[in-house]
């Protein structure tokens, strides 16, 4: 049983090292301030919450694979929603997205396309 416990966590643990690496190339390789923070949001959190998960699982106690869980639904909720209040804000003081940008669809009603 304590080598399944080791391949969960070992497991979790690649997965979430590969999620922190694609936000960490993410943050250095999109051309803007909002890419760049959805790399963070989406991969970031992800990674970090299965990092955490698999620490609980390593610990092999309830109380602190219940505070990892917990630690988890924290980060999944509110990682994404402080990226978005975040690039709103960016966005109405006029943070300029990249010129490969197609389309802005929160500049509806300012004249522009």
């Amino acid at each position: 049983m304590d080598i399944l416990f080791a391949l969960v966590t070992a497991a979790l643990i690649l997965v979430g090292a590969v999620f922190v690496l694609a936000a960490a190339l993410g943050l250095n390789r999109f051309p803007d301030l909002y890419s760049r923070m959805h790399a963070a949001s989406k991969a970031g959190t992800v990674g970090s919450a299965l990092m955490l998960i698999a620490v609980g699982i390593h610990a092999a106690d309830l109380a602190i694979l219940a505070r990892s869980f917990a630690g988890f639904f924290f980060f999944v909720l509110t990682a994404p929603v402080s990226a978005h209040l975040l690039a709103k804000a960016a966005h109405e003081t006029g943070y300029p997205l990249s010129g490969i940008s197609v389309r802005d669809d929160m500049n509806k009603g300012r004249g522009e396309i």
